[in-house]
């Protein structure tokens, strides 16, 4: 097998919840150089795992989700041996990675930049999202891991741009510019539109191969953590839901996931989760009477797309402790569906 590649270029994309990092690392994804090959790795704090399903397979691009904690903490020994896994095996180019939207980057980057992937990985950049109207909530300027991912930005997109006011984007631009450090730029990205250029700045990925003793230090480390590769999931039988449920970070996370065989009607499913109350960060992949649907609510806004997500059927619920629906009411309700 061949030399993984020296000093792959890795981005971290973070963000609090419902700030839109998938939708933006889908749209740099579109403008990925046709001769490169991508790795995605996302960190969802949910346990069954959404955002993973929202990308394609496809040669160029490998995705690898690790549902159920938070990288900088819970998962990092996880997060190392899959990466080390991924690097060994797929050879990306570069490497795109999605913390948890309540994880802490700092101790992913200890990881990032150890011993591990010396010589492997050279960490290119961090970008934060921000959506100007989180602003607006007193909690969100006081919250520890959102203050955390700002403070270590080196650039900073603002998301949901077309639903601020434009007193919400100055008012962010002017919070974001009392920071220290200063960023390195802020810029409006509506609807995850941000240039390539700001990660790369205009640099190609390196096409090196790697040392010798960083290579067999990798190749090793690979050997010794077979696993990780992927996360077998046995399906659940048609019409008996598998429910997951976790906390930690003073939230907690409520989730399904059903047979493909069952269908959903997509007129009464979107009902039943729109009376769910609006601070509950909601995802979903569903097989329903219209095809396989991807079912998206951060603060109140609802987005629905194709899918080609065809494993099975799944929804995630993330909260604030004590704000999530009773689970078997609800699974009830999902059940006439």
């Amino acid at each position: 097998m061949p030399a993984p590649l020296a000093n792959v270029p890795v981005h971290l994309i973070t963000g609090f919840l419902g700030s839109g990092k998938s939708t933006l690392i889908h749209e740099l994804i579109a403008q990925k150089p046709a001769g490169e090959r991508w790795a995605v790795l996302i960190n969802e704090f949910g346990q069954v795992g959404i955002d993973q399903a929202m990308f394609e397979e496809r040669d160029d691009l490998v995705v690898k989700g690790l549902p159920g904690g938070c990288l900088c903490c819970q998962l990092a020994f996880v997060m190392q041996a899959t990466l080390v896994n991924l690097l060994h095996r797929h050879r990306p180019d570069r490497v795109i990675i999605e913390p948890s939207g309540l994880g802490h980057p700092a101790g992913l980057l200890e990881v990032l930049r150890g011993e591990a992937f010396a010589g492997v990985l050279e960490v290119r950049g961090i970008v934060t999202l921000l959506d100007p109207r989180r602003l607006d909530d007193p909690r969100a300027r006081e919250h520890e891991t959102f203050l955390d991912q700002l403070t270590m930005a080196e650039g900073v997109a603002l998301t949901m741009t077309d639903l601020a006011t434009p007193a919400q984007l100055a008012a962010a631009r002017e919070w974001l510019g009392e920071l220290w450090p200063r960023k390195g730029w802020v810029v409006e990205a509506p609807r995850g539109a941000l240039p390539l250029e700001r990660l790369t700045g205009g640099e190609p990925a390196v096409s090196r191969t790697v040392d010798s003793d960083a290579h067999r230090r990798l190749r090793e480390a690979a050997a010794a953590n077979p696993v990780l590769e992927a996360f077998a999931e046995a399906l659940p039988e048609p019409g008996r839901p598998q429910r997951e449920c976790g906390s930690a970070l003073g939230h907690e996370t409520l989730g399904w996931r059903w047979h493909p065989q069952d269908i959903f009607d997509l007129d009464r499913l979107g009902e039943a989760l729109g009376k769910l109350p609006g601070a509950l960060r909601i995802k979903g992949v569903f097989h329903t009477d219209a095809g396989w649907k991807l079912y998206n609510r951060a603060d109140g806004a609802v987005s629905l797309a194709d899918s080609a997500w065809r494993r099975d059927s799944r929804l995630e619920i993330i909260g604030e402790a004590g704000s999530l629906p009773d689970p078997e009411a609800l699974e009830a309700a999902l059940k006439g569906i």
